[in-house]
């Protein structure tokens, strides 16, 4: 089979042997296969990405002198099935798949290790046990954004975003767009996105944000139509005040019950929910600094690199820090079904494809914000620019 192969930052098309499926295991063709920020962060950036993999218990990682398909936003079609397995769908069923497979009972990340080729190619090996069916004629192009929207789909849900609370999303690139899209998709009244590029932002609006600023300009914090009542820690310490001076008017009711009661219920007052998808050193203190007190900050952009903020300035704040990172079966399943059942649309963010020997070519073009945010691969494509 025709496959592009990542070995010291370069991009090949070569032939490879037709992938054999194991136990348990199913060979489909490549339908379509997104490209990742994170497969052009492994390309770049290899052996730091497996030195923090090893670090984190995580030993499979790729290396940059390895040669590796890349690849793990992918759809298809079932071609055969490798020994044990329970074979659920006849082939030719279209399918999407959890990005990892297991070899002697050892997990590998799909197009980000040796031993797991990804979908960079005609075909791929997935695992029986997390390779799910197409419902409802979803299009190839839009079964394949199955896990970057899942992606965003457990930041959305890491958030716990009150539909009421402003939700703001720093940075606009593809995940970006993806969280402004399931964030619409669970109902969020007001979205509030920032970035510099212009044609970012206009994908911002088309994916459903409901204000969209350049923050070279104007400042996300201000463009936000409904104002907290929290702002400042002022307006912390004068919200005890007014709150206990109503209660104390309350005759034969123990005003500490009260604060127990919303404890218990989580009914404090609270600021707005953060989407930090840049991912570069620097925001996330900037975020910090300027975010209201009570703000819940969800860190879903992957800086490659060691960053600094000051933690006095979240304490003050009682800022909430919280990490995203992939999603789980049933997170990749629901946004299968959202996708095919029209909740979202995940069209916006495509605007490109290329074929295999086009994917030097997409990997370039991706660099600039201005022309695109997800370029999708199509293996039988002889398109060479996106």
């Amino acid at each position: 089979m025709r496959a592009t192969v990542c070995t010291e930052s370069k991009l090949t098309v070569t032939d490879l042997p037709t992938p054999t499926p194991g136990p348990g295991q199913l060979l489909i063709n490549v339908s379509r296969c997104g490209i990742c920020g994170s497969d052009l962060h492994a390309r770049a950036h290899a052996d730091e990405m497996a030195d923090l993999a090893v670090a984190t218990g995580y030993d499979h990682f790729m290396r940059a002198d390895q040669g590796v398909v890349l690849g793990h936003e992918f759809s298809g079609e079932i071609v055969d099935y490798g020994p044990g397995c329970r074979k659920r769908w006849p082939t030719g069923t279209r399918v999407v798949a959890l990005p990892i497979v297991r070899h002697d009972k050892q997990p590998h990340l799909v197009g980000l290790s040796t031993a797991a080729p990804g979908g960079y190619a005609e075909q791929v090996v997935v695992q029986e046990s997390m390779t799910l069916p197409v419902p409802n004629g979803l299009s190839a192009e839009h079964a394949a954004l199955t896990e970057p929207m899942a992606v965003a789909w457990h930041a959305v849900r890491k958030g716990h975003v009150d539909k009421n609370q402003n939700a703001f999303v720093i940075g606009c690139g593809p995940i970006g767009l993806a969280v402004i899209s399931m964030l619409k998709t669970a109902g969020v009244r007001t979205v509030i996105a920032s970035d510099f590029s212009p044609r970012r932002r206009e994908l911002a609006t088309v994916c459903g944000a409901d204000v969209v600023v350049d923050p070279a300009s104007e400042s996300p914090w201000s463009a936000a139509p409904r104002k907290g009542r929290i702002n400042g820690v002022t307006d912390i310490l004068g919200l005890g005040f007014d709150t206990m001076e109503k209660l104390r008017r309350i005759p034969n009711v123990p005003w500490w019950y009260v604060f127990r009661l919303a404890h218990t219920m989580n009914a404090g007052p609270s600021g707005p929910v953060i989407f930090e998808c840049v991912g570069v050193p620097g925001i996330i203190d900037q975020i910090l600094t300027a975010a209201p007190p009570l703000s819940r900050v969800v860190v879903v952009g992957v800086c490659m690199e060691t960053d600094r903020f000051q933690p006095a300035m979240a304490i003050n704040k009682e800022i909430e820090l919280r990490f995203a990172l992939g999603y789980d079966p049933g997170e990749f399943r629901d946004t299968l079904h959202m996708l095919a059942n029209g909740k979202v649309d995940p069209a916006p963010l495509i605007t490109g494809t290329v074929g295999l020997d086009g994917i030097d070519n997409a990997f370039t073009a991706l660099g600039n914000p201005e022309q695109h945010a997800k370029i999708l691969i199509d293996p039988t494509s002889t398109a060479m620019t996106p």
